[in-house]
């Protein structure tokens, strides 16, 4: 008569043991990667719509905007909502009759962006490419401000903000925290 070969219950509770340390250490630290990766996305987007704004505006020879737009077709709502960028032949700012170039979607649920209050509402670039306004801009996890990831304006072009002090949050160029607090 042939045995059937299996495990035994010690084995299968061994097994399962193991299994159970090995996830409660994996589960963590992919949360972790999964919340900074889409940090560095959403940070990226917002990169990517300020150098087009500010590459458009020296091209075109007129004022380009980013602007906050929770209805892709005007200005208004958070920054959290999206942002598009426009021609800004109008009230600076305003993109009502404006040529509207890109349109970009808002940041995912459980993650804000905010900016310093010199952007409260858009970012201007002159026709020759320079800033309107400088401040910092600063994309956040609703559980996790440690891992902030940001962007700081000057008048000459935009750069990734710096985490000056090591505790995980942008600084802005005097040194004081981007707060993940909306102005």
């Amino acid at each position: 008569m042939k045995q059937a070969h299996g495990f035994t219950l010690i084995e299968l509770l061994v097994t399962m043991s193991v299994l159970a340390i090995l996830l409660a250490v994996a589960v963590p630290a992919m949360q972790n990667f999964t919340i900074r990766s889409r940090l560095v996305a959403v940070n990226n987007d917002l990169m990517t719509a300020i150098n087009f704004a500010r590459s458009e505006a020296s091209k075109r020879a007129n004022p380009v905007s980013v602007c906050k737009s929770s209805t892709s077709t005007s200005c208004g709502g958070s920054w959290s909502d999206g942002w598009i960028v426009f021609v800004d032949d109008g009230t600076a700012g305003d993109a009502t009759d404006d040529t509207i170039l890109r349109v970009y979607q808002g940041v995912p649920n459980g993650y804000s962006l905010n900016a310093t209050a010199n952007f409260a509402n858009y970012v201007s670039y002159r026709r020759d490419g320079s800033a309107n306004n400088i401040g910092t801009f600063v994309v956040c996890h609703d559980s996790d401000e440690a891992t902030a990831r940001g962007i700081t304006l000057t008048r000459l072009r935009p750069r990734l903000a710096r985490d000056t002090n090591g505790d995980g949050i942008p600084n802005t160029d005097t040194g004081n925290i981007a707060s993940c607090e909306a102005p």
